[in-house]
């Protein structure tokens, strides 16, 4: 054969596989199928990153605990007696007892803002670190405590590692998860929480016998444990592929993703999404410099400058009906009343005239009842759609509220004489439990990040929110009791009202996200960034392809 024939053939081989590496990298799709379906075999093929996300839970852990402490412990009489602000014969105990419950939200909100500035400029890794150490930090000082403004104060620096967590751990999963199984990945996330809600809590109902003191502190200093584990653990965590690609470190990158993969750097598939991930960087950088062209000099203050409008961008033109979407959601899932549940349980129990040790094991099966809602979520998610499972979430909380409204406002003041219907109030609040594990609880944490083509734009639109969460997190925790003071039945009702109207708007005005391309979702918010994004996209990974395959050649001969 003549060298002219062989450098022909060589040209060919390099062109056919050129053209199947850019049609792989621009088709989300088309890698997702390479990986293969997401069943039990992949997930044990995947061992190593289903390992690593497993760890990184560890954060959602850290948020569920201290979420699931709190029931029993505001109302074990050696707390009461230690902090007596909140006990029952004070007048504002309701005030008191709100405010410390949502010290920890408002730490979380603001624990939000911060987390995206760490998490693109230090890492993921570093944020995840930071997180830990602010949770840990709150967590000994609520330990330590002996006035209710000390803790209260530990409660809020906790709370700033929580929020910082809470927005970390799922974008981190997310950018190191093979496409195939990234929801079943991402799935972990809330099933760690609702988990970590049940442990917490049954750990305090055993602590509560405990005489002296210990039996809070010692739950307090319990919930350390996920976060030293995380904080030590992300020394062996992999740095996030699509950071690395963001910061240029390409080869590291591939690197990375190949071991994530448990595949060679070579093989055509890992190719192609290293590809995908480097021409998403180079879009978002592209785009950033186009919006803000004055701002590109790399000083510290250009790029507190270019953080500010990173925020602003996501209520821009083409983009804040996707923002706001996300934002409504994880207000709606906080307004349905399931903190007020998980927090003011046993409160909420003794209005339904259970005795002290009956409303705490009501407790107890109401957390098991929302994490099988969760186990349940598993199957549905993706096979029934996003937008049915609020429709059918929202209407059967609707109908459970209500229910348990209209009884306690019956029966209320003479629960002993009509145990049936207090025994069927009990049911119905175990069922609402269920249907917002199954829907209301993993949906909003999940629909967020499938709203943006950009990942410039998503993790700050992901931002606005977990920010959304916290703040109406924070505003449920502070009001509950005072309004549960004022008015048993009430409650219920509101909670009810707030269903109902989660219901309509998901009926009406929530886009279903699962499938859809971006093209149809432009056509659903009215704008055309998804498709400007993706020709934009397209060309990048050819030229970067033509690159890529170039470098190989060079590295051939």
């Amino acid at each position: 054969m003549s060298d002219e024939n062989y450098k022909s053939e060589v040209e060919d081989v390099h062109s056919s596989r050129q053209d199947e590496l850019y049609q792989l990298a621009i088709e989300d799709k088309a890698i997702t199928a390479s990986y293969g379906p997401p069943t039990v075999a992949s997930i044990i093929q995947n061992r190593y990153v289903t390992g690593v996300a497993l760890w990184a839970v560890f954060g959602a852990l850290c948020f569920g605990v201290d979420q699931g402490l709190m029931s029993v412990t505001l109302v074990m009489p050696q707390f009461t007696a230690q902090f007596p602000e909140i006990a029952a014969n004070n007048t504002s105990a309701g005030f008191h007892k709100g405010l410390l419950t949502a010290m920890i939200e408002l730490g979380a909100f603001v624990g939000a803002i911060f987390a995206p500035f760490v998490a693109d400029h230090y890492s993921r890794r570093w944020s995840l670190r930071v997180g830990c150490m602010f949770f840990l930090v709150g967590s000994i000082i609520q330990t330590a405590s002996y006035t209710y403004g000390t803790i209260v104060a530990g409660r809020l620096v906790g709370g700033l590692g929580i929020g910082m967590l809470s927005l970390t751990c799922p974008l981190y999963i997310s950018e190191l998860s093979p496409p195939n199984l990234r929801g079943i990945l991402l799935s972990l996330d809330e099933f760690a929480i609702v988990f970590g809600i049940c442990v917490a809590y049954y750990i305090t109902f055993g602590t509560r016998y405990i005489t002296s003191q210990a039996s809070f502190r010692l739950p307090f200093a319990l919930q350390m444990i996920p976060g030293v584990l995380l904080l030590l653990g992300s020394i062996l965590l992999p740095a996030s592929p699509r950071w690395l690609a963001m910061k240029g470190r390409d080869q590291e990158c591939l690197a990375t993703l190949a071991k994530l993969r448990q595949r060679d750097s070579s093989d055509l598939v890992v190719q192609a999404e290293w590809l995908s991930i480097r021409a998403e960087a180079q879009l978002n950088r592209e785009e950033q410099a186009e919006r803000h062209p004055d701002l590109q000099s790399g000083s510290l203050l250009d790029k507190a400058k270019l953080d500010l409008w990173s925020w602003l961008d996501t209520w821009g033109p083409g983009v804040w009906k996707r923002t706001l979407t996300g934002v409504l959601l994880m207000m709606m899932q906080q307004l349905v009343g399931i903190n007020a549940l998980i927090y003011y349980s046993p409160t909420l129990f003794e209005n339904l005239g259970l005795s002290f040790d009956d409303r705490l094991i009501q407790s107890g099966i109401n957390n098991i009842c929302q994490l099988a809602g969760v186990m349940l979520s598993f199957f549905f998610i993706d096979r029934i759609g996003r937008r049915p499972l609020m429709v059918a979430g929202s209407f059967a909380t609707f109908a459970c509220m209500l229910i348990v409204g209209v009884l306690t406002a019956k029966f209320g003041d003479a629960w002993p004489t009509h145990k049936a219907e207090a025994k069927a109030a009990v049911a119905f609040l175990n069922l609402y439990m269920v249907s917002f594990g199954l829907a209301l609880g993993p949906v909003p944490w999940l629909m967020p990040s499938e709203l943006y083509s950009s990942s410039r734009l998503r993790s700050r639109g992901v931002a606005w929110s977990v920010m959304s969460n916290w703040l109406f997190n924070f505003i449920i925790g502070l009001v509950v009791p005072p309004f549960i003071q004022a008015t048993n039945w009430g409650t219920f009702i509101f909670f009810a009202g707030w269903c109902l109207i989660c219901a309509f708007w998901s009926m009406f005005f929530l886009p279903e996200t699962k499938g859809k391309t971006l093209e149809q979702l432009d056509a659903i918010f009215g704008d055309n960034s998804g498709k400007s994004d993706r020709d934009r996209r397209e060309r990048i990974s050819a030229r970067l392809a033509s690159e890529q395959l170039g470098r190989q050649s060079e590295d051939e001969k």
